[in-house]
């Protein structure tokens, strides 16, 4: 710097930063240069517990002509002709060991014209922080980490042990921005939340859909999660009303039975009912027709006690029988009731055994009144066919309900279930002709004034009467009424000489059309109207001759059953 000023230096350069600083010009006319130091400064001792001084460099003087470059040792410096000015310090050389090449004389390290400053700023000359940003260069190999800016200086008179050659990127261009040594990593790029926060969405969604689907899957196959309760509601009272269906089989059931019949190659189940504490029980004839002669009837209470029974008497003409159980306590009679009181639509429950099912309940309404069938007639000759003025009901009846009770609305005995109309079949009874079929809703039973008279009759001697006119009817006659035949039963008059009829006027063609004001159509009708009474009652007859109506009453007479 030739500014009419002196240069000034904090601290001695290392040996690449001394390369790139400008070498002073000489002094010229006008410039001041330093003065020595003292030498009576210079050779007052200084304290041992602080570090030598560092030698001192005569400013006045030039530097060396060039610097040694860092891949090379540098040569050795001679030493100058005349002697070092006063306050000079000069380096003792080495003194080589006994047998080895003396090493290269080293120079005196430059003393500092201040001491080091721990806060220091870079030198001048040097690149710092300010300075432009020079190209970045990358080292090719792992930059060292750098060296400490002020070498320790080595106490008086001693040799400094030789610098070896400085790595070539040691001093690389300055580069502020680079990553050097020791350099903090920048810190990890934060990711967006909101990618983050759209990952987490999806992923909760997916987990909460498969676990509802899960869920739904186990709810739908299990009906539900945990252990199923249904409501139910609190237990009640058992008692019924008297009147309903409940309550009505309630007090009938001990008094029905089940009848299992067994003779003459053929077997048959039935019901009863208890007619008296004596053991009476009323049946219908063709459930206890194959143990006529010899056969076992074996009878089941409702509680499931079993007892053995015999025949008393049967009608084939009624379709009634009475057989009796002995030995037998606890017996519950049912109540008879009025069929002449019966109204349509009145309702009904019905008890028996159908298809063998004991016990079994059913309840409908009466359908109608006085209902004239027929039953029976599988011998052919009309010995077995059955006339009753029946009720009809659709309560249901099946096979096996024979014989059992029909009672009315207060749990009395209003008939009994003798036969039902089956589908495709044209007869009556159990199945009709046309076989074993079940309910359609069309059932008959025995009125039980008629039942309750028969019985009696059945108990006491043993056999039935039944009510007659005296006549024999044209069964083939297609007219509207009931015709009187020609000739009787094997050529025999077709009215009875003294018989009812005869008394009454009533003549062989007469056509019988009303009894007691109600219409018969045919033979089958009047027998069943007839059958209704009891022998002894007086009937009005209307019938028609040669083209008049004419009315004839007679009183019915009586004649033994089969």
């Amino acid at each position: 710097m030739n500014d009419g000023k002196p240069n000034w230096w904090s601290r001695p350069s290392t040996p690449p930063e001394a390369a790139r600083i400008p070498t002073p010009s000489p002094a010229e006319e006008g410039d001041f240069p330093l003065q020595a130091p003292d030498p009576a400064e210079s050779a007052v001792p200084e304290p041992a517990a602080e570090a030598p001084a560092a030698p001192t460099v005569d400013m006045t003087k030039e530097p060396a002509a060039a610097e040694p470059t860092p891949s090379e040792p540098a040569p050795a410096v001679p030493a100058p002709s005349e002697p070092a000015p006063a306050g000079a310090v000069t380096a003792a050389e080495p003194v080589p060991a006994p047998g080895t090449r003396a090493a290269a004389p080293v120079p005196a390290a430059p003393r500092p014209l201040h001491e080091p400053d721990e806060y220091r700023t870079p030198p001048y000359g040097e690149p710092g922080p300010w300075a432009p940003a020079p190209p970045v260069q990358h080292p090719a190999a792992p930059v060292p980490p750098p060296q400490a800016a002020v070498p320790p200086v080595p106490p008086q008179g001693a040799v400094p042990p030789p610098q070896g050659p400085v790595p070539p990127h040691a001093w690389g261009q300055y580069d502020p921005w680079g990553a050097g040594p020791g350099a903090v990593p920048p810190p990890p790029r934060k990711k967006s939340r909101r990618g983050l926060a759209l990952v987490g969405a999806l992923a909760f969604a997916l987990l909460t859909g498969v676990i509802g689907g899960g869920v739904g899957a186990y709810v739908e196959r299990n009906g539900g999660i945990g252990t199923v309760e249904l409501p139910q509601a609190e237990a009640g009272s058992a008692d019924r009303a008297p009147d309903s269906v409940a309550g009505i089989a309630a007090g009938a059931l001990p008094g029905v039975v089940t009848l299992h019949v067994s003779g003459g190659g053929s077997a048959g189940t039935g019901t009863g009912f208890v007619l008296d504490n004596r053991g009476h029980i009323l049946t219908n004839n063709h459930v206890v027709d194959a143990a006529a002669t010899s056969g076992d009837i074996t009878v089941t209470f409702s509680s499931g006690e079993t007892a053995s029974a015999k025949l008393i008497g049967k009608d084939t003409g009624y379709d009634l029988a009475v057989v009796q159980v002995t030995g037998v306590r606890g017996l519950k009679p049912l109540p008879l009731g009025n069929s002449d009181d019966v109204r349509v639509g009145d309702p009904v429950v019905a008890i028996g055994a159908p298809f063998d099912l004991s016990n079994t309940v059913t309840s409908g309404i009466i359908s109608a009144k006085e209902r004239p069938i027929t039953a029976g007639g599988e011998k052919g000759d009309g010995s077995d066919i059955s006339y009753v003025d029946a009720l009809q009901t659709d309560a249901p009846i099946n096979p096996g309900n024979s014989g059992g009770p029909l009672l009315d609305g207060k749990g009395r005995v209003i008939g009994i279930n003798s036969a039902i109309r089956a589908a495709g079949g044209s007869g009556e009874g159990d199945g009709g002709s046309g076989g074993q079929a079940g309910s359609i809703g069309l059932g008959f039973a025995i009125p039980v004034n008629q039942g309750k008279r028969v019985a009696e009759e059945l108990i006491n001697t043993g056999k039935a009467t039944h009510p007659v006119i005296g006549v024999s009817l044209d069964m083939q006659f297609n007219g509207d009424g009931a015709r009187v035949g020609d000739k009787g039963k094997d050529g025999t008059p077709s009215v009875t000489p003294d018989g009812p009829a005869a008394k009454a006027g009533l003549r062989p063609g007469d056509v019988i059309t009303k009894v007691d004001g109600q219409r018969v159509h045919n033979g089958e009708e009047l027998i069943v109207k007839i059958r209704a009474h009891r022998p002894g009652d007086a009937l009005a007859l209307t019938l028609t001759r040669d083209g008049r109506e004419l009315t004839r009453t007679v009183t019915l007479g009586s004649a033994q059953g089969t």
